[in-house]
């Protein structure tokens, strides 16, 4: 799996018009799956996401994570992200099929659940907009398979 992670003050997924997820201080997270990903990927990145120290304490210093500042996550489907960028029309076959990749988009957001984190997500496979306010900026990138 692999996923930007960007902290924000806010972000929103706007689809048809619509605001259907929004959230306040914490991180927009896309998301691709691989055509070769496991359970054990999306458990391990929640893992490394819920974890990920990347707000600042009292002193200024990135010390502390996503329970510590009570933030949220909004994640975003993103099959883009194992985009094959060989030639100028990019190929995609390295991203994993709806049937797959829908239920460790699922389990990923679940197990952030299950941390205690509130989780709101755009819609998979949907023309999205997707709104966000960075902070720092600060955005870190995670591979499973790195």
């Amino acid at each position: 799996m692999r996923a930007v992670v960007t902290r924000v003050t806010s972000a929103s997924v706007e689809i048809d018009g619509q605001i259907t997820a929004k959230i306040e201080k914490g991180f927009l997270v896309l998301l691709g799956v691989h055509r070769d990903d496991t359970e054990d990927d999306a458990k391990k990145l929640a893992d490394k996401i819920c974890g990920l120290r990347v707000f600042e304490d009292d002193g200024g210093k990135m010390n502390l994570n996503l329970a510590a500042v009570n933030g949220s996550i909004l994640c975003v489907s993103q099959f883009t992200l194992f985009a094959d960028t060989k030639s100028r029309r990019p190929g995609f076959t390295d991203a994993a099929r709806p049937e797959k990749a829908i239920p460790l988009y699922e389990l990923f957001m679940s197990q952030c659940r299950d941390r205690g984190f509130d989780v709101s997500h755009g819609q998979f496979g949907a023309d999205m907009k997707v709104s966000s306010v960075n902070d720092g900026p600060v955005t870190v990138i995670f591979d499973t398979r790195s």
